[in-house]
């Protein structure tokens, strides 16, 4: 699976097949307002670009930090994300 970039996610980790906080994960694709990115479970799920959150428990949120990219859409997308 071809990635288009890395991003770090920081933030409050949950569950064992989600997101960790300080881990660095591969996005394969844009689906605005969403990033597909490969989570914890080996598979890849569609995030929210602006806060990702845990869909049982929305108190446990983070955000994306732009880590490399190949793609000028997902360095814009995160960069207006964060002003």
């Amino acid at each position: 699976m071809a990635t288009i970039g890395k991003v770090k996610y920081i933030g409050k980790s949950f569950g064992a097949e989600s997101l960790t906080n300080g881990k660095i994960y591969d996005v394969i694709g844009i689906e605005e307002p969403f990033l597909r990115i490969i989570d914890d479970s080996g598979e890849d799920y569609l995030w929210s670009i602006y806060k990702p959150c845990c869909m049982e428990d929305t108190t446990l949120c983070g955000k994306w930090e732009l880590i490399e990219t190949t793609s000028k859409k997902l360095k814009e997308l995160l960069s207006l994300k964060n002003q």
